[in-house]
């Protein structure tokens, strides 16, 4: 009896094992795919301009999944060396801390949680299981630790003078790629405005207000009640243009945006998504918030998935690109992918010379294709990451 005994506990540990070791990448690959549809042939003018791009996406999740960041993964859109060869100069990373079971874009309560599951799959430390601040703090955490093993290959950027170091170090070899953090949700807060301080600590410079279910900041897009900030929410708002982190109305509601937009004092951003008029979704942006954001001094991110832009072909990313161009000007226009993401897209980072093509083909000139890939970015970034003086008595 006993040896059966022991028998059952090692199949049981066995079985165990293999499921902590299997799960996480058969769960990514289920997650994070590319349709596989083929990609027109690139230039050389296209490669060649691409080459001289300083390149900044505004919207990726890989740090939600177990991976290490610095080894080029055979699943997933985004690590380090994928995006070398992609010449990307600055990803920003989110930390996802939540997400409802049964998402979808139209209705959602927060009530539940996939992401538990997957951070106890994943054996992430035993403090991220029930609290979503501590899931952020562990994303900065992967991202520094990444950072300090990469022998100055990856570079966190958190102030204006880290991205003038990294551009100076992208002059050099081995070539160098910044990363910078930022929230999907400020559902961590937990409801404490003092927890913004510690995020802040931590590394995060972008946030947005909500995800796919309505927060005590604000509603989503996808909530239910859809509503717009909060007594907290705003004070979130300005606690974060004072300190000097850019504010993301990805998901929010239309009153969301519209609440923001009318109280900002800084660029905002639209860091991953679409446009109405190319891609009637929900989540997309109207022409009016378009101009809102762009009367801000901020940018709208386009994303490569289905829903953002109602296919996943470099053409469709460029169309929505040119929309914002041709109603507010080239400087709002920048990228957004939504990398690993839980979406599936033609082209994974390494392969972004797409886009340039996509641009030049959609009739972009050299400058204008400067600006979209990243030089609004940059500009945006610099500005924002300074804290904001406090308003005249």
């Amino acid at each position: 009896m006993r040896r059966w005994l022991i028998g059952i506990l090692l199949v049981i540990a066995v079985a165990a094992l293999a499921f902590f070791a299997l799960a996480p990448g058969i769960i990514e690959r289920g997650t994070n795919q590319i349709d596989g549809k083929p990609l027109a042939a690139v230039s050389d003018r296209a490669k060649a301009l691409h080459q001289t791009l300083t390149i900044v996406d505004l919207h990726s999740d890989t740090l939600l999944w177990k991976r290490n960041i610095l080894d080029r993964a055979d699943r997933g859109h985004m690590d380090l060396p994928r995006l070398e060869d992609g010449n990307v100069a600055l990803q920003i990373l989110a930390s996802t801390t939540k997400s409802p079971k049964g998402q979808n874009y139209d209705a959602n309560s927060g009530d539940t949680d996939n992401i538990t599951s997957l951070v106890i799959a994943q054996l992430q430390p035993v403090r991220t299981w029930n609290s979503l601040f501590e899931r952020s703090l562990w994303h900065a955490e992967k991202l520094h630790r990444a950072v300090a093993a990469s022998n100055g290959k990856l570079r966190a950027v958190a102030t204006a003078a880290d991205l003038d170091g990294l551009f100076a170090a992208r002059s050099g070899k081995p070539l160098t790629t910044g990363a910078l953090l930022s929230i999907e949700g400020l559902h961590p807060l937990e409801g404490k405005l003092a927890n913004l301080d510690k995020l802040y600590a931590a590394g995060f410079r972008m946030a947005g207000l909500t995800h796919f279910f309505d927060n005590d900041l604000a509603g989503s897009m996808h909530g239910l009640k859809k509503g717009g900030l909060t007594p907290l929410g705003r004070q979130v708002v300005t606690a974060m243009e004072a300190k000097g982190m850019v504010v993301d109305i990805a998901h929010c509601s239309n009153a969301c945006v519209a609440d923001i937009l009318k109280m900002a004092r800084r660029p905002v951003v639209s860091s991953h998504g679409g446009v109405q008029a190319t891609c009637k979704v929900n989540r997309n942006l109207s022409d009016e918030q378009i101009r809102g954001v762009a009367a801000t001094g901020g940018l709208v991110g386009i994303g490569y998935w289905d829903a953002a832009i109602c296919d996943t072909s470099p053409a469709s990313i460029a169309k929505a690109m040119k929309h914002v161009r041709d109603l507010v000007g080239i400087n709002h226009v920048a990228l957004g992918s939504d990398y690993d993401g839980a979406t599936t897209v033609r082209f994974d980072t390494s392969k972004l010379a797409q886009v340039t093509q996509a641009l030049i083909d959609a009739g972009f000139s050299d400058d204008e294709v400067r600006a979209a890939m990243g030089g609004n970015a940059v500009r945006v970034l610099r500005a924002g990451l300074v804290p904001l003086a406090p308003p005249a008595p």
